[in-house]
C-alpha cells in the first residue's frame, strides 16, 4: 500500500515484453516523461491571474527562459527560491529594491521549515503522477494501474518522506488531496478499460472534500479503486464505512493491506468488506522458499474467497516469486518484474498494446 519509495531524480522505466521481462527503455525516455509533466505544471502556474502571485510568475518565466531545454530544472529552482523566500519573508521586499543589500534569513525551527516546504509544493503544485501496471494472474493482462506520487525535489526524498513530513505539520490531508488532483488529471490519459488505484489514508477518505472531488472528476467512479494507506483505528470503522458508502454504491472499489500485524488486517477485512486485499513486499519477498510465508498467503487466499475479495500481490520482483503467488491462487500482481512505474502516457498505452506478448508460455 506504499506510495512508492522511488524519488523523482531516480525515476527509471521499463516496458515488459513478456510477463516478468525487464527490457529497459532508452535512457532518454524518463527525461522526456518528466519533461512532459513539468511543462504541464509550468503552464498551469503561468496561466494563473492572481495578482498576489504575479511576482512568482515573473521569476518562473525567467527560469524557464534560462533553461529552455530543461523545464524540470526550472521547476526545481523555482521551488527552491519559493521555499527560501517563504522562510525569510523580508526577502520578498528586497526583490524590488535592488539598491538595498539583502539581509540573511533568520534561522527557523524545523517544523516551520517543513511547513514552508510543504506549502511551497501545495502552492506551486510541484508534484507529478507515475502509474504502475497491475496484471491479472495467471494470464498477465494489464487490468489497472496504481497512481504513485513523484515530487519535484532536488533532495531525493521519497514520497513517503514528503507525506510523513506534511502529516507532522498538519498538512497531510492537504498534500494528499493535491496529489489526488494531479493523479485524476493524469488518469485521463490512461486507457479507458483500466482501473485507477489511488492511495489515501483513512483520515483523508473521511474528509468531506473527497466525495465531491471523486464524483466530479473526469474519471468514471466505477474505474476508481481507493487503496487505504495505513491501518484504520477500530473506533473509526463506522465513520469510514459511512464516508465511502455513497461512492461504493456507484461502483467505486476499496483495497486494504492484508499484511498487517496481528489481527489488524483480518479486522479491517471483516469490518470494511474490501473488494481487493493487497499483500505487500514484506509478505511476498522470498515466498518461494518460506513455508511460513506460503502458509500465511494460503490463509489470506481463503479469507479473500470467504469475503468475495480479489487477493493481489504487490512488490513482485523475481520469476520465482511470481510463480509462487500464481500457484497459491492470487488473482493479480504488480511489481518491478511486471512493469516499473512511469510518468509517460506512451508507456501507459504500451502496457496494453500487445497483451498476447505479455502472457506466459502455456497460459
Amino acid at each position: 500500500m506504499s506510495r512508492d519509495e522511488t524519488s523523482l531524480p531516480a525515476l527509471t522505466n521499463s516496458l515488459p515484453t513478456g510477463l516478468g521481462a525487464k527490457a529497459e527503455l532508452p535512457g532518454d525516455v524518463s527525461d522526456t516523461a518528466v519533461r512532459w509533466q513539468a511543462r504541464g505544471i509550468i503552464a498551469e502556474l503561468l496561466a494563473e491571474s492572481d495578482p498576489e502571485s504575479q511576482w512568482t510568475r515573473v521569476r518562473l518565466r525567467e527560469l524557464v527562459a534560462a533553461h529552455p531545454d530543461s523545464p524540470e530544472q526550472a521547476l526545481l529552482e523555482h521551488l527552491t527560491a519559493t521555499t527560501a523566500l517563504t522562510n525569510a519573508p523580508e526577502e520578498r521586499a528586497h526583490i524590488s529594491r535592488a539598491d538595498q543589500p539583502a539581509e540573511a534569513p533568520v534561522p527557523v525551527p524545523f517544523t516551520r521549515r517543513s511547513r514552508n516546504r510543504i506549502e511551497a509544493v501545495l502552492g506551486d503544485r510541484m508534484l507529478m503522477t507515475a502509474f504502475q501496471p497491475v496484471r491479472r494472474l495467471p494470464a498477465g493482462q494489464v487490468t489497472g494501474v496504481e497512481a504513485l506520487t513523484r515530487f519535484v525535489s532536488d533532495d531525493g526524498a521519497s514520497a513517503d518522506h514528503w507525506f510523513n513530513e506534511a502529516q507532522s505539520v498538519g498538512l497531510g490531508t492537504d498534500l494528499e488531496i493535491a496529489a489526488l488532483h494531479r493523479a485524476l488529471t493524469a488518469a485521463q490519459a490512461v486507457p479507458e478499460h483500466l482501473f485507477i488505484a489511488l492511495n489515501l489514508t483513512p483520515a483523508t477518505c473521511m474528509d468531506p472534500r473527497i466525495q465531491g472531488l471523486l464524483e466530479h472528476s473526469q474519471l468514471a467512479v466505477d474505474r476508481i479503486v481507493v487503496e487505504l494507506n495505513g491501518p484504520v483505528p477500530a473506533d473509526q470503522y463506522a465513520s469510514l464505512t459511512a464516508a465511502l458508502a455513497p461512492l461504493r454504491r456507484r461502483g467505486m472499489r476499496i483495497a486494504v493491506d492484508g499484511a498487517g500485524a496481528g489481527f489488524t488486517s483480518m479486522d479491517q477485512v471483516l469490518e470494511l468488506h474490501p473488494d481487493i486485499i493487497k499483500l505487500g513486499r514484506t509478505f511476498i519477498e522470498g515466498i518461494e522458499n518460506s513455508e511460513w510465508q506460503r502458509l500465511r498467503a494460503a490463509a489470506m487466499v481463503e479469507l479473500a474467497r470467504h469475503v468475495g475479495a480479489v487477493l493481489a500481490a504487490q512488490g513482485v520482483e523475481t520469476e520465482e516469486e511470481l510463480a509462487a503467488v500464481t500457484e497459491l491462487g492470487m488473482a493479480a500482481a504488480q511489481g518491478y518484474l511486471l512493469g516499473r512505474p512511469s510518468v509517460h502516457p506512451l508507456d501507459w498505452n504500451a502496457w496494453t498494446r500487445s497483451e498476447s506478448e505479455t502472457a506466459p508460455s502455456g497460459s
